[in-house]
């Protein structure tokens, strides 16, 4: 089980990797056969089912993610822990509130992301 220190210590990290823009850190925190789904992948993939699979997959969409968005930033709002997930509520691009719900395995690393967006007030 998480513990609130597993989730901070987790958050801290990612947000970090994300705000330096460093995507070998980011990618750091998924497993190679990670799924990862969200508007945006319908968006900047052009694919209405949203999914992404496996790490390589994510690498590319994360790049097309900072060349669209190059100020990228996120600002932590909350972090949740469940039994095996964490839960980032936070600042997305354009004002828009976030939450990412990250089902995580034994060696702490995402194997699944379920992204979900309110668009900025």
């Amino acid at each position: 089980m998480l513990t609130s220190e597993d989730g901070a210590r987790f958050a801290e990290e990612w947000f970090g990797a994300w705000n330096d823009h460093d995507l070998d850190a980011i990618l750091g925190h998924y497993t190679e056969d990670v799924e990862f789904v969200s508007p945006f992948v319908a968006v900047l993939n052009d694919d209405p089912a949203g999914v992404i699979h496996g790490r390589d997959e994510l690498r590319a969409y994360f790049t097309r993610a900072f060349e669209r968005f190059p100020d990228l930033r996120f600002e932590p709002l909350d972090v949740l822990v469940g039994v095996s997930s964490v839960t980032l509520s936070y600042v997305s691009v354009g004002g828009r509130r976030a939450a990412e719900v990250m089902t995580l395995g034994p060696d702490g690393r995402v194997t699944h992301v379920l992204a979900h967006y309110r668009d900025a007030a």
